[in-house]
């Protein structure tokens, strides 16, 4: 909704099959409505018309863009509070070690710095058992060092958790990264521009890699990727 009062879609013609057990990963410029899509997607809002394909028995997590963590509660408590029904103390002490935040677990989250609130906010994720998992834009604000940190821990904990995952950015290199599927938005009101397959395999794509593929759709689709 505009000043005036006039609505602005953010979101029109959008079709995009996302493929089981895979890191798709929505890429666009700011503001072009993917927040509103994880949003729909979650059923968090119900302000359009067409359907997710969602079952309404699935299970979603969601990983916002701050880490959103209750502060009067510690992290344990935190991550127990939306933890699935099969998740016991054993799972969530295997996943704060996964997500290094076990020492982390008694503490409140005034106590943390942002980069350990967004670790506590990924363990929070997983400990849903998500059928489906959702991030937007989880590495966000964080210095390029610490946002690669946990770029990596995300992978390496989703790799041991494999489930259908969705994550937006507006960051070209973190999206070649992450990807199996990199799907390319319009700006608003987004749709989508082209589906490109990452082939590289994960454990190949080196910095050198991930320049060659940034190169290659560079080339390709100038108007969506800066060439800084």
């Amino acid at each position: 909704m505009s000043a005036d009062g006039t609505p602005v879609p953010a979101i029109r013609d959008f079709v995009l099959d996302v493929l089981p057990e895979s890191m798709t990963v929505l890429m666009g410029p700011s503001g072009c409505g993917k927040t509103t899509l994880l949003r729909i997607i979650a059923g968090l809002d119900d302000h359009f018309t067409g359907d997710t394909g969602i079952p309404p028995d699935t299970r979603i997590g969601l990983m916002f863009q701050e880490p959103r963590l209750l502060p009067w509660r510690t992290v344990r408590q935190n991550i127990e509070l939306v933890a699935g029904p099969d998740f016991g103390p054993g799972d969530l002490d295997r996943l704060a070690h996964a997500v290094g935040i076990a020492d982390m677990l008694p503490r409140f989250p005034q106590e943390l710095s942002l980069g350990l609130a967004r670790r506590v906010a990924l363990a929070r994720a997983f400990a849903t058992k998500p059928d489906l998992l959702l991030l937007d834009e989880p590495f966000v604000s964080l210095d390029e060092r610490t946002a690669d940190r946990l770029r990596r821990l995300l992978l390496e904990v989703w790799q041991e958790r494999p489930t259908t995952a969705i994550l937006v950015t507006h960051n070209p290199r973190e999206a070649i990264l992450l990807a199996d599927q990199l799907v390319l938005l319009a700006p608003r009101p987004t749709h989508v521009i082209a589906v490109e397959t990452i082939a590289i395999p994960r454990g190949k794509r080196d910095p050198a890699a991930v320049e060659a593929i940034f190169a290659d759709l560079a080339l390709r689709y100038p108007a969506n990727f800066s060439v800084s």
